[in-house]
C-alpha cells in the first residue's frame, strides 16, 4: 500500500514550491486559494522570502500546507495518488485534505487558525523546545520527573526510537535538556518560539476546539491515521476531536507508523518540502521491507 505523508514546520526554505508552481496547474490553483482564504502572499512568501517572515508561525503554517497540497494536487493530475495518509504536527492537516475529510478553503481556515493561536500561546506563556538524541524513552521519562520539580516539561514529538522532542517552560526544559546531556544524549535546541504539543498549549486548544465545531469533517475516503491517538481513524467526530487535542498533544510519530506498517503500507512517500519524514522513517521501520521517496519537484513525478 501507498503510503502520502506530509512534513510540518522545520522542513521550510525559501523557494519551496516554486517549480511546482511553475509547471503545474493544479499547483496553481492551490496557491491562490491558500492566498484567497487566508490574505497572505504566500507565492511571495515561499518563493521570495525572508525567512525571517516565512518562519513566523501564522505565515509559515499556511505557507508550508499551501507547498504540501500544491504538490500533492500535481501528483494527482497525474494519476497518483494513495491508500494511506498521514502527516508529523502541521503536516496532519495537509492529510486531513488529501484523505477527503476538510476541504481545501477549510484547511486553509484551520493552519491559518492554528498558526495565529500558537503564535499568541508563545508570547503569553514562553517556552522552549529540545531535541533529544541517543537516550531510550523511558530513560528520557524519569529525567522529565526531576526536571518537573522547577516546570511544565514534557514529551512533545516521539519521532524515532531514540530521537524525541521535548517541550515545555524554559528552566524546567532547560534543565531536562542538561541532566539528558549528562545521561549521554546529543541535545540540540530548536528555533521555535514557544513550547508546542505541551500544556502551555491548552487555552490555545481550547480556543481552536470552539473554531472547529463550525467546519464540516467528512468521513476520510483514504485511510487517515491520527498524530493523538497513533492509530487510523475513521470516525469524523473522533478525528476532529482529536484535531482539537493535537496542539497540546505528543506527536506519536513512532507508534503512528509503526501502525500504518502493521496496517500494509510499505511505500511511503514524503510530499512537500525536503526529507525530514523519510530520515525518521529508515530509524523506524525494516528498510528492506519498505520503500521510501520525497516528491516536491514536477521533474521527480514524471520520472
Amino acid at each position: 500500500m501507498r503510503v502520502f505523508m506530509f512534513p510540518g514546520q522545520g522542513s521550510q526554505y525559501v523557494g519551496m514550491g516554486k517549480a511546482a508552481y511553475e509547471k503545474s496547474q493544479a499547483a496553481q490553483k492551490v496557491f491562490l486559494v491558500a492566498e484567497e482564504i487566508t490574505g497572505l502572499p504566500i507565492r511571495e512568501l515561499c518563493f521570495e522570502g525572508p525567512l525571517s517572515e516565512l518562519t513566523r508561525t501564522l505565515n509559515l503554517q499556511p505557507a508550508l500546507t499551501a507547498v504540501n497540497l500544491a504538490v500533492l494536487e500535481d501528483l494527482r493530475a497525474k494519476n497518483i495518488d494513495a491508500d494511506i495518509c498521514c502527516g508529523h504536527s502541521l503536516g496532519e492537516y495537509s492529510a486531513l485534505y488529501a484523505a477527503g475529510i476538510v476541504s481545501l478553503e477549510d484547511v486553509f481556515r484551520l493552519v491559518m487558525k492554528r498558526g495565529e493561536l500558537m503564535e499568541q500561546a508563545a508570547e503569553k506563556f514562553p517556552g522552549e523546545m529540545y531535541a533529544v538524541i541517543g537516550l531510550k524513552r523511558e530513560i528520557l521519562e524519569e529525567l522529565l520527573k526531576k526536571a518537573q520539580e522547577k516546570g511544565i516539561v514534557t514529551l512533545a514529538n516521539h519521532n524515532t526510537p531514540e530521537q524525541i522532542v521535548i517541550t515545555g517552560e524554559k528552566e524546567a526544559a532547560t534543565l531536562a535538556a542538561s541532566l539528558a546531556k549528562e545521561a549521554g544524549a546529543r541535545v540540540v535546541k530548536l528555533k521555535v518560539s514557544g513550547a508546542y504539543h505541551s500544556p502551555l498549549m491548552a487555552e490555545a486548544a481550547q480556543e481552536f476546539k470552539n473554531f472547529l465545531k463550525d467546519i464540516p469533517f467528512a468521513p476520510p475516503q483514504k485511510r487517515f491515521f491520527s498524530n493523538v491517538s497513533a492509530k487510523e481513524e475513521k470516525d469524523p467526530a473522533k478525528i476532529k476531536e482529536l484535531m482539537g487535542k493535537q496542539i497540546e498533544s505528543p506527536v506519536r510519530w513512532v507508534e503512528e507508523t509503526q501502525n500504518i506498517f502493521a496496517a500494509g503500507g510499505r511505500e511511503f512517500i514524503e510530499i512537500g518540502p525536503k526529507t525530514v519524514l523519510c530520515g525518521l522513517i529508515k530509524k523506524i521501520l525494516p528498510p528492506e521491507q519498505i520503500v521510501i521517496n520525497a516528491i516536491e519537484d514536477p521533474e521527480k513525478i514524471d520520472k
